[in-house]
C-alpha cells in the first residue's frame, strides 16, 4: 500500500527549486509542486515517488505551460491556405518588414515631409493603385470588415441588391446576408439560386436601393443550367440607374495564375476595368500576405469609406501595414513572384519534383515510426475558397496500420505535422513542406 509520508514536504521540495523559480517566478513554481503533491496523494502509487521524480514532472510542468499555444506546425494537409493553419506563409521581405516596425517608433502617422500627422493608409494608398488601376485605396485588418465597412457607407438604411446564387457563406459561419444585416444594409435577393438575368437586378431598381453587388462564389461553383450577370454589365446597369456597383472577389489575387499552371481567378485589376466603384478583396490568401481587407475603387467613395466612423475600429496596425507593404512590393515583379512569395512557391511545385522528395522520405520515415510508409499520389487544393473545384497534382506519403493513433502521435511532437486520413490510411500532402530535412528533424525530436 502507498506510503503517502515518505512524500516531501512543499518547502523541501522548492529548496532545490532555484533554477525554476528565476525562470518561472516563485509563486508559479510553488503552484507547480503543489498541483503534483496533490495528484499523488489522489492517485496514491505505489512507490510514491521521491524528490527527484517529483522535481522532474515539475519541470516538464512548467516546460509545457511556458510553451506557446500558438506552435509551428508542418502543414502537410494538401490544403496550401489552410485557414486553421494560418493561411499565407510570408515572405521574408514582409518579416524583416514586420520585425523592424516592432522594434523601433515608426512613423505610422507622422508626415516624415512636413513634420504633421500622416495616415496610416498613405503607405500602402500608392502600390495598390499600381497593381490594381483603381482611383484610391484604403486598409482594414480583413475582408469582412471590408465588405462590412463598405455596405455601411454606401447602403445603410437602403437597399442592397444581390443574385441569389451569391449569397456566400465561408468558413466561421460567415454569411453575406448577415454581414449585411450587421452593415445596417437592407437584402434585396433577385434571380435563383442557379439563374439570375439583367432584368432582374433592373426590376429590382427603386427609390430605396443603395447599391447593387456583386459577390464572388469563391468557395463553391454551381454548374448545369446556370445564368449570371456579368461584372461588367451589372456595372452599366448600376451606373444607369446613378447607383455604385460593389464587386467582392473574396480571396482576390493580383496577377494572372496561368502563368504558374494554374487556373484562372478573376484579378483586381479585371474587376476595376470592367467598372466596379468598390472592389473588395483580402490579404492573406492568393495575395500571400498577412490578414488584411482591401477596398480599392473610385476616389469619392473610398474618401467617404474612410470617413467611416467603423474604419477607426477596424484599421490596421503599423506591423501588418509593414508586411503588406513589402509584400505588395514583390508584386512590382512578377517574374521573381514564384522566388519570392511562399504561397505562390507552393503551388507552382512540380508534380515530379513533389513525388521525388516522397520517395527519398519513404523508407526514411518508415524506419523512424516503425509503421508502413508508400508514395501515394495526391491531390492538393488552393484552400482559402480559392478554386474550390480545382485540384493541383501533387505526392505523399500514406501511413498505416492504426492511422487515426498514427496522426494523434504526430500532432504530439514537439513540432507538430498535420496531415488527414483518407481510406483508412494516413497521408501526409508533401506540397508544403519545405524541405527533407524539417519532416526528418520533427520526427527525430
Amino acid at each position: 500500500m502507498s506510503d503517502l509520508r515518505s512524500l516531501p514536504s512543499v518547502d523541501r521540495l522548492l529548496a532545490d527549486c532555484g533554477p525554476l523559480i528565476q525562470s518561472y517566478g516563485r509563486m508559479a513554481v510553488t503552484q507547480a509542486v503543489r498541483s503534483q503533491l496533490v495528484a499523488i496523494r489522489a492517485t496514491r502509487p505505489d512507490p510514491v515517488p521521491d524528490a527527484q521524480e517529483i522535481l522532474i514532472a515539475v519541470i516538464k510542468a512548467m516546460a509545457a505551460q511556458a510553451r506557446s499555444r500558438l506552435r509551428p506546425v508542418l502543414n502537410l494537409t494538401g490544403t496550401v491556405l489552410h485557414t486553421n493553419l494560418g493561411r499565407a506563409l510570408l515572405a521574408e521581405s514582409a518579416i524583416e518588414a514586420a520585425v523592424a516596425a516592432m522594434r523601433a517608433p515608426a512613423a505610422l502617422e507622422f508626415d516624415l515631409d512636413d513634420g504633421g500627422r500622416g495616415e496610416r493608409d498613405s503607405h500602402l494608398r500608392g502600390l495598390l493603385c499600381e497593381l490594381t488601376g483603381a482611383e484610391d485605396a484604403t486598409v482594414v485588418n480583413n475582408n469582412a470588415s471590408a465588405v462590412l465597412i463598405t455596405l455601411n457607407t454606401l447602403a445603410k438604411g437602403r437597399e442592397a441588391i444581390v443574385s441569389r446564387g451569391e449569397l456566400i457563406e465561408i468558413g466561421g459561419a460567415f454569411r453575406m446576408p448577415a454581414i449585411m444585416e450587421q452593415a445596417g444594409c437592407i437584402l434585396r435577393e433577385v434571380g435563383t439560386t442557379n439563374r439570375t438575368h439583367a432584368k432582374d437586378y433592373r426590376e429590382a431598381i427603386g427609390p430605396e436601393t443603395g447599391l447593387l453587388m456583386k459577390v464572388h462564389t469563391s468557395n463553391y461553383r454551381i454548374e448545369g443550367f446556370t445564368k449570371e450577370v456579368l461584372a461588367s454589365e451589372l456595372a452599366a446597369i448600376a451606373h444607369a440607374a446613378g447607383l455604385p456597383m460593389v464587386n467582392d472577389l473574396g480571396s482576390g489575387t493580383l496577377v494572372d495564375l496561368r502563368r504558374w499552371g494554374l487556373s484562372p481567378e478573376p484579378t483586381v485589376a479585371e474587376a476595376v476595368a470592367e467598372g466596379a466603384d468598390v472592389v473588395t478583396f483580402s490579404g492573406d490568401k492568393l495575395l500571400g500576405g498577412p490578414q488584411a481587407g482591401f477596398i480599392v475603387g473610385k476616389r469619392e467613395i473610398i474618401a467617404a469609406i474612410n470617413r467611416n466612423p467603423l474604419k477607426r475600429a477596424v484599421r490596421m496596425d503599423k506591423i501588418r501595414i509593414a508586411a503588406t507593404e513589402a509584400t505588395l512590393r514583390l508584386y512590382r515583379n512578377p517574374d521573381c513572384l514564384a522566388e519570392r512569395l511562399p504561397t505562390l512557391r507552393l503551388l507552382a511545385r512540380t508534380e515530379a519534383e513533389i513525388r521525388a522528395q516522397a520517395e527519398r522520405l519513404a523508407p526514411r520515415v518508415e524506419a523512424k515510426l516503425g509503421c508502413r510508409v508508400r508514395v501515394t499520389p495526391c491531390a492538393s487544393q488552393i484552400g482559402s475558397g480559392a478554386l474550390p473545384t480545382e485540384t493541383i497534382p501533387s505526392a505523399g506519403l500514406a501511413l498505416t496500420p492504426s492511422p487515426e493513433a498514427l496522426a494523434d502521435r504526430l500532432r504530439g511532437l514537439d513540432t507538430p505535422i498535420i496531415g488527414h486520413i483518407h481510406d483508412g490510411e494516413l497521408i501526409l500532402d508533401l506540397r508544403c513542406l519545405p524541405s527533407d530535412q524539417a519532416l526528418l528533424d520533427a520526427l527525430s525530436a
